[in-house]
């Protein structure tokens, strides 16, 4: 049996060396802000896309709560993962258990994107299960990568978003949408039960996508500061003070635990695919920016 010694060999696969970015885009939201131009070059196939709240940063063929009743945490489905190791059918070998696969985003259709989410109970925020919930929702949305996600986009009809900005996803959108929009970084937010109220009536528009609608965007209408309580993923109190971008996202977060997606806020004539970003809005369509 002297060519069986070969399977053991560890084969490294392409796409393990490969990490996908979005596209750019010149707006916010789940979001996508970049126009696209006709000529790309391999630098800006890096940049990310604002997407505000929903809010993820989107690659260029797809896609970035108040106090309910309580509810006990979902049983998630369960997933076969039938990737083998190349020795596993040696006698002894194979055995070491496989990571199980992230959940997968849920997509616009959905009841669990429809429908408002349930309270937390505070005795089940130390709970390993959601634990495992919070862990998954963060690896996904960076996965993405994203901005911004909520636990009903992976299927968890629980009130529960986690989101972040970095400076590295910041420095690939232009400059003039970075100030236009007031993006600045911020560490990872994990926020249960959380309670949104805008702390001003200015507001601001800009394109918002989401990963559970991929390759579409929409003007929304948001509010520019907003205060945000609620409980980190220890069960402490939690207040964030926002404006600007991490404002939009938190409130594209939280419309999802209230079962609202953008295009249930978007204003009218303004939806698109992403391929048509660049194109004029229709007439009479308001400009973006500062109300």
């Amino acid at each position: 049996m002297p060519h069986r010694t070969m399977v053991m060999r560890k084969t490294l696969h392409l796409s393990h060396c490969l990490v996908s970015f979005p596209a750019p885009s010149a707006f916010i939201g789940s979001f996508v802000f970049l126009p696209y131009s006709s000529a790309r070059t391999a630098v800006d196939a890096l940049r990310f896309s604002s997407s505000a709240a929903g809010c993820y940063p989107l690659r260029r063929h797809g896609g970035f709560g108040e106090v309910g009743t309580q509810s006990p945490l979902p049983e998630l489905k369960k997933r076969t993962f039938t990737r083998v190791s190349a020795a596993s059918w040696l006698p002894g070998f194979g055995t070491k258990k496989e990571k199980a696969p992230l959940p997968e985003i849920v997509k616009a259709g959905d009841p669990v994107l429809h429908e408002p989410a349930g309270e937390v109970s505070v005795q089940e925020i130390g709970s390993e299960k959601l634990q495992k919930i919070i862990d998954d929702m963060i690896a996904c949305m960076r996965k993405v990568p994203g901005v911004g996600l909520a636990a009903p986009q992976i299927g968890v009809p629980l009130k529960i978003i986690v989101l972040e900005d970095t400076k590295e996803y910041i420095s690939y959108a232009p400059k003039n949408e970075i100030k236009a929009q007031d993006r600045r970084p911020f560490d990872l937010l994990v926020i249960i039960n959380p309670k949104l109220k805008n702390k001003s009536d200015k507001t601001a528009l800009f394109f918002e996508g989401c990963l559970s609608i991929d390759g579409f965007r929409a003007l929304v209408e948001r509010y520019l500061e907003v205060e945000v309580t609620g409980l980190d993923r220890q069960g402490q109190p939690i207040k964030i003070d926002a404006r600007g971008w991490q404002a939009r996202i938190l409130q594209h977060e939280c419309n999802h635990l209230d079962g609202t997606l953008y295009v249930d806020k978007m204003v009218p004539r303004t939806f698109r695919t992403v391929e048509n970003l660049a194109l004029p809005l229709a007439a009479g369509c308001p400009p973006l920016g500062d109300r």
